[in-house]
């Protein structure tokens, strides 16, 4: 009595670990030819979403010209008959001080609507009316406040 052992099921083990060893080397290789080294990879823009409307506004928050990271951004905003409805947001930019605010009413009472920014003793505002530009992108500058105290 002969055994017969049949090396199939090895040899396509075997070709199938290979084939996801060498597209898993291929894959890393390409990323790291696509991101520069010592560059940080792009982050993404935090999103608060109003759920009010079409609208929207990305802010770019800076101080000196650079961006500030961890930046709070809060609006107020009051909308509908009389302006009974209304919406307090806020959030905080990236690492590149980006944020986006969209489902923003496109009739608000009382525009302009005031998007304030601040870190630390920093503040700035930047103004956005839905109704004259439903799809905006502003900058808000951040400068240490002057105190009005005598």
């Amino acid at each position: 009595m002969t055994k017969t052992v049949s090396l199939l099921p090895g040899l396509a083990l075997a070709v199938g670990v290979n084939s996801v060893l060498s597209l898993a080397l291929a894959l890393s290789s390409t990323q790291e030819a696509s991101a520069p080294s010592g560059s940080p990879a792009p982050q993404t823009v935090p999103v608060m979403d109003g759920g009010a409307g079409p609208c929207s506004v990305e802010l770019t928050v800076t101080k000196d010209g650079k961006p500030v990271a961890a930046a709070s951004v809060k609006v107020h905003i009051a909308y509908g008959f009389a302006g009974v409805r209304r919406l307090d947001l806020e959030a905080y930019t990236n690492n590149e001080g980006k944020v986006t605010f969209v489902g923003l009413p496109p009739r608000v009472r009382r525009p302009p609507l005031e998007f304030r920014s601040s870190k630390d003793q920093l503040a700035g505002t930047a103004v956005y009316d839905p109704q004259t530009e439903c799809h905006a992108k502003h900058e808000i500058l951040l400068v240490q406040p002057t105190s009005t105290h005598n």
